[in-house]
């Protein structure tokens, strides 16, 4: 007998308390002042995107800047001190391209750029006279050098391929870059001079896809001595820290290990690397000898995510961000000799919320072929022995993503709401080595879907789940595993919600964005020569099996991603199959914002209570 649980008990709670527990961090990675006495970060307290810094010995945060503009583009803001600590930088959207602003401590901030494209990353020279920014005035990419504080620029690169993440020498005398292929997954680390002449290749990587055009690859980080500089690569089979000699030689990894490996951070002596290790979802704070290679934990406790690691100026102690199943981001910084770590910004709002979240718990499941999935399972709280809960099945974006154990908001207001809800890293995902990435390439919506089926089972035979009554939901990646289910696996779910999904990738390359045309190009091969992998993936030609009632999700914005999932919607209906459609106003395709986000949880869980609590 299964006895559906009553709205409210076990003191569920709402939605505002659960997306009260976000991280007052917002933006990049939380930097020192050069002296040591601050740490700025980006924040959204108050409602707006501004910069903030706090103490290392944990006093309020105070505010820097009024106003670094729009909040939903914070991921890419870059806050920076100057060399000499006179300035703070950041990227701003308020004259309505990307340009680099400064904020002097003794005056009013004022835009130092005027580019007019777009900027993805930047760095200041080791002077503080200038700063050395990748943009994309002219249509690709190019590095730019720009004076301080006149904002008189100087285009360093021409090349059509993308030319980013530029850094100095310490010496001042030559920039590192990097420069990719026109697939994005073959990367070149660049040397010039300071006036962009005599560049020279010092270091070649190859088959590392980079979606973030940059960002996945990372800066090229020079030794304090300026002899070698960092990066990450694919090349052990797992993504790991290498060092490279920039007058020549094979480069070498610095701890080489079967995990991923980010976020490199020299200590200011070049002694020692920090970075972050990936095991299973655990990601630990490490140091390693920059020459040996012997390394510990500093930070590892066991379970959490621990992310952007910094060093102090006087190389004691080191800054990062911690967070966990039931807690959002916050400031550490941890003492390198002794070990001991004290938080430094409190995100978790008052009343005990944190307590009533669910823990998940790590387990493993094999599929079809006798692979190992990893995968988190929630189930409610205090479960009565006499109730049966529905199953979901919530898959991540990427598909090259991850779930870690970081806080998910609104998988707890599933689980709040009376569901058992399982996480799986499905073959595809990241954080289990190169080879477990590329299991799904030209197949989704079936290998991997397979996979999917097999947590399906897993909860089924669960003894407090109601394996009458399943359901799939997740954005991006797992919008389009929803909809996979739904046509590809007809009846192996009672409810289906894909958030901002694609339905139809052969129709979407004509119309999407270079961003995802490379990942498709990378995913599925060429379109000329692999035109049916991309249709056999694309569950909109198959709309006519569909027996499980659906609702498409997402926002009113991106126009061309948008005619996606409506043209999905669409054909659903022509079949006469069971759809809801609710677009969000005032977001992208995806949704972001407080007050959006809110009442899709709600929209989602009313949903799966109508078709799967009855």
């Amino acid at each position: 007998m299964t006895i559906n649980p009553q709205p409210g008990a076990n003191q569920e709670l709402t939605v505002a308390q659960i997306l009260a527990m976000q991280s007052v961090i917002a933006g990049d990675t939380p930097r020192w002042s050069p002296d040591g006495s601050r740490i700025m970060f980006v924040s959204t307290l108050g409602g707006t995107a501004d910069l903030w810094s706090v103490s290392p010995d944990r006093d309020f945060p105070q505010r820097m800047s009024l106003g670094m503009g729009d909040v939903s583009f914070l991921a890419s803001r870059i806050p920076l001190w100057s060399p000499d600590g006179r300035y703070a930088s950041y990227l701003s959207q308020k004259s309505g391209n990307d340009e680099v602003w400064l904020w002097p401590t003794n005056g009013a901030e004022f835009q130092l750029t005027h580019l007019g494209g777009q900027i993805n990353s930047m760095n200041w020279s080791p002077d503080g006279r200038s700063i050395i920014v990748a943009n994309n005035r002219h249509g690709s990419y190019d590095i730019y050098k720009v004076e301080v504080p006149s904002g008189e620029s100087v285009r360093l690169t021409s090349d059509s391929r993308y030319e980013v993440n530029p850094v100095s020498t310490p010496d001042g005398q030559s920039i590192l870059y990097v420069r990719m292929n026109e697939s994005w997954e073959d990367h070149q680390i660049v040397r010039m001079n300071q006036d962009g002449s005599e560049p020279c290749v010092i270091v070649e990587d190859s088959d590392f896809f980079d979606y973030s055009y940059g960002g996945t690859f990372g800066y090229p980080l020079v030794s304090p001595n300026g002899d070698s500089a960092l990066f990450r690569s694919q090349r052990s089979g797992f993504t790991n820290i290498w060092n490279a000699q920039l007058n020549g030689g094979d480069p070498q990894p610095i701890a080489p290990e079967e995990a991923d490996q980010s976020e490199p951070a020299w200590s200011p002596n070049g002694r020692l690397v920090a970075y972050v290790s990936n095991h299973n979802g655990t990601l630990s704070l490490r140091i390693a000898d920059a020459h040996s290679g012997e390394s510990r934990d500093i930070f590892s406790p066991p379970t959490g995510v621990c992310s952007a690691p910094q060093w102090s100026p006087d190389g004691n102690s080191i800054s990062f961000m911690h967070g966990a199943p039931t807690a959002p981001n916050d400031l550490w910084v941890v003492s390198v000799e002794k070990q001991e770590a004290r938080q430094i910004t409190c995100s978790i709002p008052a009343g005990s919320l944190q307590s009533r979240f669910a823990e998940p718990r790590k387990v493993e499941y094999q599929s079809f072929d006798g692979l190992k999935i990893n995968a988190y399972l929630y189930a409610p709280r205090d479960r009565s022995e006499y109730t049966k809960y529905p199953g979901i099945l919530f898959i991540h974006g990427g598909p090259t993503s991850q779930f870690v154990d970081d806080l998910q908001l609104q998988v707890q207001h599933l689980v709040q709401r009376g569901y058992a809800v399982l996480l799986p890293n499905i073959r595809g995902s990241s954080g289990y080595g190169k080879a477990f990435e590329e299991l799904n390439d030209g197949d989704w919506g079936h290998s991997d879907l397979k996979d999917v089926l097999a947590g399906a089972e897993f909860l089924k035979g669960l003894d407090y789940v109601d394996a009458d009554n399943m359901g799939i939901t997740g954005t991006s990646y797992g919008g389009i595993m929803s909809m996979c289910a739904v046509c590809f696996a007809p009846g192996s779910f009672q409810a289906a919600a894909p958030m901002s999904g694609y339905a139809d990738w052969p129709e979407l390359r004509l119309e999407v964005e270079l961003r995802h045309l490379k990942l498709m190009d990378h995913e599925f091969g060429p379109y000329e020569q692999n035109s049916e992998a991309w249709r056999r993936s694309s569950p909109i030609y198959t709309v006519g099996n569909a027996t499980t009632p659906c609702f498409v999700l997402h926002g009113e914005g991106d126009e061309p991603r948008s005619n996606a999932s409506r043209a999905f919607v669409h054909r659903m209906r022509q079949h006469y199959k069971t759809v809801r459609y609710k677009t969000y106003l005032n977001e992208g395709y995806y949704v972001r914002s407080t007050e959006n986000l809110r009442q899709m949880f709600t929209d989602v869980a009313d949903f799966f209570d109508y078709y799967l609590k009855g």
